[in-house]
């Protein structure tokens, strides 16, 4: 062999080797994405404000359930009206006629269903009497026409209740206390069923919704007062309580919707729609976190998993390397939101999808 075929393969040969080390490397540095949560603790809801919008614990856009003529319209914009008290009213001329007409109709049918039964229970009396004097299909005819009588009669009466609940209908009163903030048309205006009229909202107490990271869920029912600022008024720091706590994360910003709700505040007014922001009240955020430091940390149940034998661990992530490495820890009871377990620190993250296909050690990137 000359020199210059064995100086070709040897390059060839390097060549191959250096090439089945380079992928040999790039599957060594390969990295999972992971999803993964933080170990919040609840004093993050003092350390920082969430942006909201208030809402009236009730409101309602009103409407007739008939049609007709407006009548009378005597509210105005912003007056303040009580449950039952009249907002609008049709007029009613055209619905005491139907009711009028269902009325003496059913007064002619009870007439002839009357009628009907006089003459069944007399012909029946007969034939028990004398039973040859009158035929089994005479008694039956007029049995037949009494039910027939008393079914026209039963149409009869529904005829009359409806006629009388169009003509409830002709008014238009308001289901709850509140304050008249919205007119959709003018007295005098013929309107169709279901036709917004009037809007009513109860601004007594006030809602306002903010957006929670998914890391912080698990701890937003533990806070028990909360702050809310208004953009209108930001002197004032309005008390306000958990009212509702979403449980569908928004599919775009994978963030949960809590709902407060407050009292209204002595000399300002909050009004549906105003734009501020929240925070937990500290002191009290404060004291639960103290109290959760010498306790079990809330973690989603994913998190968790189990090796052969009764031991439970999850995933913690060293922010510093990427890397994931196993921790056993002590399991607590469930809660409404995840499960409590003893081992784990405030802030260190933890992996919660593909814990059973992890391996110590691995290289991952916590998803957003």
């Amino acid at each position: 062999m000359n020199k210059g075929l064995l100086l070709l393969i040897m390059f060839l040969l390097g060549t191959t080797l250096l090439t089945g080390c380079a992928e040999e490397e790039v599957k060594e540095v390969q990295i999972r994405p992971i999803k993964a949560v933080q170990i919040g603790g609840v004093e993050a809801f003092a350390s920082r404000w969430f942006p909201g919008k208030a809402k009236a614990t009730q409101e309602a856009n009103l409407a007739f359930r008939v049609a007709g003529t407006l009548a009378e319209f005597p509210v105005k914009l912003g007056d303040e009206v009580k449950k039952g008290n009249l907002l609008a009213r049709l007029d009613p001329r055209d619905y005491q006629v139907e009711l009028q007409n269902a009325q003496a109709q059913l007064r002619k049918v009870q007439a002839a269903e009357d009628l009907a039964e006089t003459e069944f229970k007399r012909v029946e009396n007969i034939r028990l009497q004398d039973p040859g004097a009158v035929s089994r299909s005479m008694v039956d005819t007029r049995r037949g026409e009494m039910i027939s009588a008393r079914a026209q009669l039963n149409s009869a009466q529904s005829a009359v209740t409806r006629a009388r609940d169009s003509l409830g209908y002709t008014t238009l009163n308001a289901p709850f206390k509140g304050t008249v903030v919205e007119k959709f048309v003018q007295n005098f205006e013929d309107v169709q069923a279901k036709q917004q009229i009037v809007r009513l909202v109860d601004t007594r107490q006030v809602e306002f919704t903010i957006q929670i990271p998914e890391r912080m869920m698990i701890h937003a029912h533990k806070v028990p007062k909360a702050f809310v600022v208004f953009d209108a008024n930001p002197e004032i720091e309005i008390p306000a309580t958990i009212k509702e706590i979403g449980t569908e994360a928004s599919q775009t910003t994978r963030t949960y919707p809590v709902t407060l709700i407050m009292d209204q505040p002595k000399g300002f007014k909050v009004l549906s729609g105003m734009a501020g922001k929240a925070r937990g009240d500290r002191q009290a955020v404060e004291k639960i976190a103290r109290q959760e430091q010498a306790e079990a940390v809330e973690i989603p149940v994913v998190a968790v998993f189990s090796d052969q034998g009764d031991n439970s661990f999850v995933w913690v992530i060293d922010t510093d390397n990427n890397k994931v490495s196993r921790r056993q820890v002590e399991i607590g009871g469930l809660t409404d939101t995840g499960i409590l377990v003893k081992g784990l620190s405030t802030g260190e993250w933890i992996a919660t999808a593909g814990v059973n296909t992890l391996v110590e050690g691995q290289l991952v990137r916590i998803l957003e």
